[in-house]
């Protein structure tokens, strides 16, 4: 499902009925969350963590047929793998919920490793992907989430260092999904050509070009094809 990232300047009311997702210590610690939900919430939940598995890393609170809390466990000093992992695992949960708008409190996160909240959100966006181009029925729906908060939000340079990251992977996703009638070698060549105008520098060696070189060992795999063969190499000198 699509994921949609808003940056909000503005406080939520605690008393609306909204859908928020608060950052705990690790094993649902949440003495520090009082001033982000009302007191009968707090209470709440405090008396539902001494229940639960505190080896889980999320938990989604259910107020209302209005209101969730998305209570997630952050345990210390982990590595850029295990918060991408995190975010992943919060896009899994609210994948499974009818709800499709959440109010992320970044004040809410207490750990100080470097970034946390952009490697979270960045392995939720990875999470989302899916190739849907072929089916017949779509899916329109959208997840949004709202970042609300005067700390821990990423630079808005990492934001597009993030997003570049992930329309690259989510291109070679495509590429791979394609089925081999559609991405022939033909087609393969037309589509890597059109990285031109990221500011890639683009070599494609066709039939021609190949036998000047002498690479007949790969001539020879695709003579049996209708298609051309191809060699295609990609240099990138970095941004201007």
């Amino acid at each position: 499902m699509p994921i949609k990232i808003n940056y909000l300047k503005k406080k939520i009311n605690k008393s609306r009925s909204q859908n928020i997702v608060l950052f705990s210590k690790e094993k649902f610690k949440i003495n520090d969350l009082k001033s982000h939900i009302s007191k009968s919430e707090f209470a709440y939940i405090e008396d539902i963590i001494k229940s639960i598995d505190l080896k889980k890393n999320i938990f989604i609170f259910e107020l209302s047929s209005k209101r969730k809390i998305v209570l997630i466990s952050v345990k210390n000093k982990l590595k850029t793998s295990e918060i991408e992992n995190l975010g992943a695992e919060f896009y899994v949960r609210i994948n499974k919920e009818k709800n499709n708008e959440y109010f992320l409190i970044s004040d809410s996160l207490n750990n100080n490793q470097n970034n946390f909240l952009g490697h979270f959100l960045h392995g939720l966006k990875l999470k989302s992907y899916g190739f849907k181009k072929y089916k017949t029925k779509k899916d329109d729906k959208i997840f949004l989430i709202n970042i609300v908060g005067n700390k821990n939000k990423p630079s808005v340079h990492n934001q597009l260092k993030f997003k570049a990251l992930e329309q690259g992977t989510f291109y070679a996703r495509d590429l791979v999904s394609e089925p081999g009638n559609v991405l022939h070698p033909d087609e393969y060549a037309k589509r890597i050509i059109s990285l031109k105008k990221e500011g890639l520098k683009i070599n494609i060696y066709d039939e021609k070009k190949l036998k000047k070189l002498g690479m007949h060992a790969l001539l020879g795999v695709g003579q049996g094809s209708i298609r051309g063969s191809y060699l295609i190499t990609m240099e990138w000198n970095g941004a201007k």
